[in-house]
């Protein structure tokens, strides 16, 4: 009897200490209206993709909305970002969630009467892109604002990333079936309707007004002040080289999956879903592995490691024709992604200056999503040209090189985090 009460008592304290942020009532709130949020904003990125493939059958146009749901954040981040210092976070975040609501019913109402038109979804794609180029960098930004003590940052950033990616394994899944049962068209509109989970919750936030900034200097001066630092920081710099390899070659796998989940794998859009929401159990063990992490020392060398497994997995799924095969090598590419981002995430939040933290997080957001779009339209070409298969594999190719390259800056980046690391008073310890 001791033993197994020995054993409760370990098993409920690594429980309390993976949750321990969500005793933050702002963050828990959050958390619980994105939870629901997400499922819908995932189920429609399903909806999307097989709507246009259904409409057109043409991969380049598949490219073509990832490249204008997301370019904006690649052309507006860099000044969202100073916004994200100057503004209200918290009032900010609620415009942006209402006007991504709005652009859901628009669509749903479209599609489920029938008279979408695929100049339509490019032009609502591209709306929301710029919905999202104002709300990534300033929703990375209010993270901080909803965890009082600092030391819980890094695990809050993984929990959000547990509810991103439970939210990825839910939606797909759900998706694939409300498609094959009712068509696109209720995929928007329950997307639509998860949006006031959130809304909701941010309403009933209690948020300590933070000094905003004055809006007196040039916002070019400010934007250059960023790029300055982050330039001028090397560990900065390195982590949004990866992600931006990763966003370009890696990512247009998910664009692409369409055509594996049809025409290589031979299934339907149930197919899709699963295939997408086998990436996203791979994403979630990542993301409770972070969880469970009480520090970010050793995330240094995660990231390249992780980034080797992602482009592994890439490689090794674009020469699957077995269907189980592919939803297990999937399992493998979630979990490098998710890996790669939220270590990355977790560094960058540590190691910033709060003055710039909304810029630098809105690199980040570039180098994550705003590049993703020109990945996007470069798949979707190479696959009209060489096919999506190798087209996948030359992509799991360069992230390995590019984790190579990260590999052997790893003794410079641990020199120079180390002394901020001791300055915030996390472990002083010679190991990153």
């Amino acid at each position: 009897m001791t033993n197994n009460s020995t054993r409760q008592q370990n098993t409920d304290t690594r429980f309390s200490s993976i949750i321990r942020s969500l005793r933050h009532r702002n963050f828990r709130l959050f958390f619980g209206g994105q939870s629901i949020s997400l499922i819908g904003t995932w189920m429609q990125r399903i909806a999307m993709g097989w709507l246009i493939y259904r409409l057109t059958n043409s991969a380049f146009l598949l490219g073509l909305i990832g490249f204008t749901s997301q370019i904006p954040i690649f052309i507006l981040g860099p000044f969202t970002g100073v916004f994200a210092d100057r503004w209200n976070r918290h009032r900010a975040i609620i415009i942006t969630q209402i006007l991504a609501m709005i652009q859901a019913f628009i669509l749903a109402a479209l599609v489920l009467s029938g008279i979408i038109k695929i100049w339509q979804i490019i032009g609502l794609s591209l709306a929301l892109g710029i919905i999202n180029a104002f709300d990534m960098p300033i929703r990375q930004s209010f993270m901080v604002e909803m965890i009082e003590e600092k030391q819980d940052l890094g695990n809050a950033i993984a929990l959000n990333s547990s509810m991103v990616n439970s939210a990825r394994l839910l939606g797909p899944s759900a998706a694939g079936i409300l498609i094959v049962l009712t068509g696109e068209g209720i995929c928007f509109l329950l997307n639509a309707l998860s949006y006031l989970a959130v809304i909701i919750s941010l309403f009933l936030m209690t948020i300590t007004p933070r000094e905003s900034k004055p809006g007196d200097s040039n916002i070019w001066q400010e934007l250059a002040t960023g790029i300055r630092y982050a330039a001028g920081f090397e560990p900065i710099w390195l982590i949004l080289l990866m992600m931006a390899v990763m966003s370009i070659m890696g990512m247009p796998y998910t664009v692409l999956m369409p055509i594996f989940a049809r025409d290589i794998l031979h299934g339907g859009p149930d197919a899709l879903g699963f295939l997408m929401g086998s990436t996203g159990v791979g994403a979630l063990a990542g993301a409770i592995y972070l969880a469970s992490r009480k520090s970010v020392l050793g995330l240094g060398r995660l990231i390249p490691l992780a980034s080797a497994i992602f482009g592994s997995g890439l490689i090794i799924f674009s020469f699957s024709h077995i269907y189980m095969l592919s939803l297990a090598i999937l399992l493998f590419v979630g979990l490098g992604q998710m890996l790669q981002m939220a270590a990355s995430n977790s560094v960058l939040q540590t190691i910033v200056e709060d003055d710039k933290r909304g810029r630098i997080m809105s690199f980040y957001t570039m180098s994550f999503m705003g590049l993703t779009p020109v990945g996007s339209l470069l798949g979707g070409t190479l696959a009209s040209k060489i096919g999506a298969p190798w087209t996948i594999c030359c992509g799991g190719i360069v992230c390995i090189i590019a984790a190579v390259f990260f590999l052997k800056k790893l003794p410079v980046f641990r020199r120079l985090v180390r002394p901020i690391y001791k300055n915030l008073g996390i472990l002083p310890t010679d190991s990153l």
